[in-house]
């Protein structure tokens, strides 16, 4: 398993999109943080707060993560050894994780670069500091659970179909449904306990709630809930190449 966590991880940062798809997040972060003006804008808003960032970083991630997982096992299924690979001493769960893993390290690669904006405005605070780490950090935590989920619906988008851009066009409706399609529900058709209680299956919700700084293992539960529905749906998808 962890030869294959290896080579999945090897052959994103050994390729050149790898490198483009994590310098396109940091560009458009960057350029909507410092340089566009806008709402979200810093040096504009005049507040220490690096709240814009984890408000932005979801929906680049709807299209960033897509690209990212698209290959897993559409390239595999394309290419025909997707069947060589089953044959390996590894059952297809952990096929799965070795490749869910993989998407959860790279996701936490192209986070870490945001770390140079985070810094930036904690030094730019008067004074130096004022900034709500409590905040900050909890946003990062939730932001790497959101990630990990997109992560996971990726992969099973990539399992249903042997065309990188059909299993993109998959993952993108599915990750943008959970993270927004529940709130827009609530918001424009149904109010009240039972639109709430809509609301609450949304990503979005558990997210907000993670980014005030503080963890409730309800929010945890749902992440991971999220993620292991679809890795068993990924599994599904896969041994039914048997049937």
């Amino acid at each position: 398993m962890y030869a294959l966590f290896n080579k999945e991880i090897n052959g994103f940062l050994n390729s050149l999109i790898g490198y483009i798809v994590i310098i396109v997040f940091l560009v458009v972060i960057g350029l909507f943080l410092w340089v566009v003006p806008m709402q979200f804008n810093i040096l504009d808003f005049g507040y220490a707060s690096i709240d814009g960032l984890f408000i932005l970083a979801p929906f680049v991630f709807l299209f960033l993560i897509p690209a990212i997982t698209m290959r897993s096992f559409a390239d595999e299924r394309k290419s025909g050894t997707l069947e060589l690979l089953m044959t390996q001493p590894l059952t297809d769960l952990q096929v799965i994780l070795a490749k869910y893993f993989a998407g959860v390290v790279l996701v936490i690669f192209s986070l870490l670069p945001t770390l140079i904006y985070t810094i930036s405005v904690y030094r730019l605070g008067l004074p130096v500091g004022n900034l709500d780490m409590g905040g900050m950090w909890g946003s990062y935590i939730g932001l790497l659970f959101l990630g990990s989920t997109f992560v996971a619906i990726g992969i099973f988008a990539s399992s249903v179909s042997d065309n990188q851009i059909v299993s993109f066009i998959i993952a993108v409706f599915f990750c943008a449904f959970f993270y927004i399609g529940f709130e827009l529900f609530y918001t424009f058709i149904l109010s009240g306990k039972i639109g709430l209680a809509i609301q609450s299956i949304g990503i979005n919700a558990h997210y907000s709630s993670i980014s005030r700084g503080v963890i409730d293992t309800r929010d945890l539960i749902y992440f991971i809930s999220i993620s292991v529905f679809f890795i068993l749906l990924t599994k599904i998808s896969l041994e039914s190449r048997k049937w």
